[in-house]
């Protein structure tokens, strides 16, 4: 099927890849050495289309799997699968440069000494001249830069970079496009601008993408699934959904959410903790629970509520405040996001009522150490 141009009201080119790819890791495995395996056994799949971010903390193995997808590292075992066909494996490897992968470095990487034009067609080596300025020229009026052609990168804020690099990405149409913290060296207030327009940029190409950050608001706003990483094993694939309502541990839990933790032992299909009686069904008589609430799960009263506590600090943030609270039975103080208004300045002593649907429930830490 060839590609059909279209254009937006204002002009822009939206349409782009056509021939969005499947890209699928089979049990992959990698060690730099015998003793640090950075990847076990990972299997996840990319669908046509899909942005799929892969979540976790620094030494996850984010980079890792994805520098592994472009070729550029090689998996010690498994399989990487580009529409059903082998691309990596124990008895293949295809070069980086016949995958059909684009790859956007964390830092943009583009070249001082070359024009924007000329970035852009850096990777069109297989097109004539004419066919190669014309596809860049293209892929810029897709990120809207096309009237910087002529110009060089430093005149160029860090957003407009980005989506420089973007465009030296798509350029060559690829099946699949990864994303290393593409946004990482932006300023914290350019970042949602940027990150909105590349999102856009992706739907409008219509690429199957695989971005890798450590941010989970980010992964929310950008993946339509999201897989979170740690220590190189897959935790949990899933909708922003899925890994914020239904987390399969505390580790899940707490990269969605700042948390409060009580420690506990399930008794009768409950536990029992400072700030109240939870559910503990489906945990035997005796095992050791943790029990996590969300930040938000506190409504705080001067007069109203179950559990009294006493006001130790509280921080400004805006839209809303940070509490501090003392509460008794409990080791560390418990910390509380209320509304900003909702309480007054000089109350110390209130009450707490906790939402439900902001505990969660897991086997406790010490259980899984």
């Amino acid at each position: 099927m060839a590609e059909t141009i279209e254009r937006r009201q204002d002009g822009r080119v939206t349409a782009g890849v056509t021939f969005a790819s499947r890209l699928a890791f089979e049990n992959v495995s990698h060690s730099f050495n015998s003793h640090a395996q950075t990847l076990r056994n990972v299997s996840l799949t990319a669908e046509p289309g899909e942005v799929l971010c892969l979540l976790g903390p620094s030494g996850s193995g984010k980079t890792t799997l994805l520098r592994i997808a472009a070729g550029i590292e090689t998996q010690t075992s498994g399989r990487v699968l580009l529409n059903d066909r082998e691309i990596s494996g124990p008895d293949l490897f295809v070069p980086p440069e016949k995958r059909s992968v684009g790859l956007v470095f964390q830092d943009f990487a583009l070249f001082p000494h070359l024009t924007i034009l000329e970035n852009v067609k850096f990777g069109l080596t297989a097109l004539s001249r004419v066919e190669a300025k014309r596809e860049a020229l293209i892929s810029l009026e897709r990120v809207g830069l096309e009237s910087y052609a002529d110009a060089y990168p430093h005149v160029l804020s860090g957003g407009e970079q980005q989506r420089v690099a973007l465009a030296r990405a798509i350029a060559p149409r690829p099946g699949v496009l990864l994303m290393d913290e593409p946004f990482s060296g932006l300023d914290s207030r350019l970042k949602d601008q940027v990150r909105a327009e590349t999102l856009g940029i992706l739907r409008q190409s219509r690429s199957t993408a695989i971005v890798v950050t450590h941010d989970a608001e980010e992964a929310m706003r950008m993946g339509d699934r999201i897989a979170l990483l740690k220590d190189g094993e897959l935790v949990q694939t899933g909708t922003a959904e899925e890994l914020f309502n239904a987390p399969v541990n505390l580790f899940a839990a707490g990269f969605f959410s700042e948390l409060n933790i009580f420690d506990g032992r399930a008794l009768s299909g409950r536990v029992e903790t400072p700030i109240g009686i939870f559910d503990a069904n489906g945990f035997q008589d005796g095992v050791g629970v943790a029990v996590a609430t969300r930040l938000s799960a506190f409504d705080v009263s001067e007069s109203v509520g179950e559990i009294p506590a006493r006001v130790i600090s509280r921080r400004f943030l805006g839209v809303v405040e940070l509490l501090e609270l003392a509460v008794q039975g409990a080791e560390r103080h418990v910390r509380a996001r209320i509304r900003c208004g909702a309480l007054p300045r000089s109350s110390r002593d209130v009450w707490l009522n906790v939402r439900k649907s902001d505990v969660l429930v897991f086997e406790s830490r010490s259980e899984n150490a």
